[in-house]
C-alpha cells in the first residue's frame, strides 16, 4: 500500500503556505514598536488601527512579560473584575491616543476586533483581548489638517495616514511620545497614476487572500478538495467568481449592503457546506455550483466590506474597483496553484480522497462551524 508520509509532508507544507499573518514581525512579542494606520474614510469618518500587546496594557505590566502567563492572568479574572479591566483599557487609550483635526483632538470610540475571534485565540502569541485597538470618530467638518499623538507609553509609532478620499497613503516613524507633523487635507494633490492605481488595489486585493484571508482560503481549498476531475474544480470557481465579482462591485457602488455581523457568520457556514458536503460525495451534484455561487455573493459582501474600509480614489474608482477584483482572483488562483502543487501529485491514488480529501474536508468543516459560533455570539 502507498505511503502517505508523501501526502502529509504535502499537506504541512500547504499549511504552512497558508498560514495566517499572525507571525508577522510587527506581531512578534515583545512589540519593538507600535503599529497604527489612520484612514480618513470618504464617508467622513476616520478609522485608527492601533497594533498593541492589549494584554500587557489591561495588566498594567511591561510588554515583556511572557504572553502565556498574560493571557492566563486575563482568563482566570472573575466576569465583573475583566469587564472593568477592559473599560479601564479603552479609557487609558482614550486619555493617551489623540486623533487631531486643526490641532484639536476629535473623540473617538475604542473597540477590540480581535477579540474573541480566531485571530486571537488561534494566534501563535498567545492573546485574550488580541493585538488591535480600534478607534472609530468623525472627522469635523472643513477640517484642514490631520495629525497623530500616541504617549511614550506605547513606545516607537510607526504610523501610515490613509486619506482614502484623495488617495493618498504617508507614511512616518515617531519617536516614543511625539507628535505627527499635521498633514494637509486641503492642498492640492497630483492624481495618481493610473499604472499607480492599478497596482496599488491589485496588491490589494491579493493580500486580502493571501495571506490575510483565511475564511476565503479555506472556501476555495474546500472547492478544490471536492474531486480530482479538473471539470468539477473550473465549474465551482466560475460560479464563486461570477458572484463574488457581481455582489463586490454592487456594494462597492452603494447598490447593496447587508450588516457584517449577518454576512461574517453565514460565511464561516459556507466553508461547513462545502467540507461536509466533500465528505459525503466525491461528484460534482447538480446543485454544488448554485450553492457555491450563493455562497459567492456572500463571498463578496465580504470583499466590500474590506474595500469600504480602504476607500476607493475619487479619479480612478472604476479603475481600482476592477483592479482589486483582478488581484483577488489572482490570489484564489495562488491558493489554488498551492494546492495543486501539494495534493496535485496524489489525486490519481486510490487512497487520495480517504487519507487526504475527506480528512482534510473534516478539519476545515470544523474550523468553519466554530467560526461561525464565534462570529455569531460576538458582539
Amino acid at each position: 500500500m502507498p505511503s502517505v508520509r508523501p501526502a502529509l509532508a504535502a499537506a504541512l507544507l500547504l499549511a504552512g503556505a497558508l498560514a495566517p499573518p499572525g507571525a508577522a514581525p510587527a506581531h512578534a512579542h515583545p512589540l519593538a514598536f507600535t503599529e497604527v494606520t489612520l484612514t480618513l474614510r470618504g464617508d467622513g469618518a476616520f478609522e485608527a488601527n492601533l497594533i498593541y500587546d492589549l494584554d500587557a496594557l489591561a495588566l498594567g505590566v511591561p510588554v515583556d512579560t511572557d504572553d502565556a502567563e498574560l493571557a492566563a492572568a486575563l482568563q482566570d479574572l472573575p466576569a465583573e473584575e475583566f469587564a472593568a479591566r477592559v473599560a479601564g483599557l479603552r479609557r487609558l487609550i482614550e486619555r493617551r491616543v489623540r486623533v487631531r483635526f486643526d490641532g484639536q483632538p476629535a473623540p473617538f470610540e475604542v473597540a477590540f476586533p480581535d477579540h474573541g475571534t480566531p485571530r486571537a485565540t488561534d494566534a501563535e502569541i498567545p492573546t485574550v483581548l488580541g493585538l488591535t485597538a480600534r478607534l472609530r470618530g468623525r472627522i469635523p467638518e472643513g477640517a484642514s489638517t490631520v495629525g497623530f499623538f500616541a504617549s511614550r507609553a506605547f513606545g516607537e509609532v510607526h504610523l501610515t495616514i490613509v486619506d482614502a478620499r484623495r488617495a493618498v497613503e504617508v507614511r512616518s516613524l515617531l519617536e516614543p511620545g511625539a507628535r505627527s507633523d499635521p498633514l494637509d487635507l486641503t492642498g492640492p494633490v497630483a492624481p495618481r497614476d493610473r499604472l499607480e492605481v492599478a497596482a496599488r488595489y491589485t496588491r490589494l486585493g491579493f493580500v486580502h487572500i493571501v495571506p490575510a484571508g483565511m475564511d476565503h482560503i479555506l472556501f476555495v481549498l474546500g472547492l478544490f478538495l471536492l474531486s480530482a476531475r479538473l471539470g468539477a474544480l473550473v465549474w465551482q470557481v466560475t460560479a464563486f467568481t461570477v458572484a463574488h465579482a457581481a455582489t463586490l462591485t454592487l456594494a462597492a457602488l452603494g447598490v447593496v449592503s447587508l450588516a457584517p455581523d449577518v454576512v461574517e457568520p453565514l460565511i464561516a457556514l459556507s466553508i461547513a457546506y462545502v467540507a461536509i458536503e466533500n465528505v459525503l460525495t466525491d461528484r460534482l451534484t447538480r446543485w454544488r455550483p448554485a450553492v457555491v455561487f450563493a455562497f459567492g455573493l456572500l463571498h463578496g459582501l465580504g470583499f466590500a466590506g474590506v474595500l469600504g474600509e480602504l476607500g476607493l480614489p475619487e479619479r480612478e474608482r472604476l479603475l481600482a474597483l476592477v483592479t482589486f477584483n483582478a488581484g483577488i482572483e489572482l490570489g484564489q488562483l495562488a491558493v489554488i496553484g498551492v494546492a495543486m502543487g501539494s495534493f496535485g501529485w496524489f489525486q490519481s491514488k486510490p487512497w487520495y480522497r480517504r487519507r487526504l480529501a475527506v480528512p482534510v474536508s473534516v478539519v476545515i468543516g470544523l474550523v468553519g462551524v466554530t467560526w461561525a459560533i464565534e462570529r455569531a455570539l460576538s458582539p
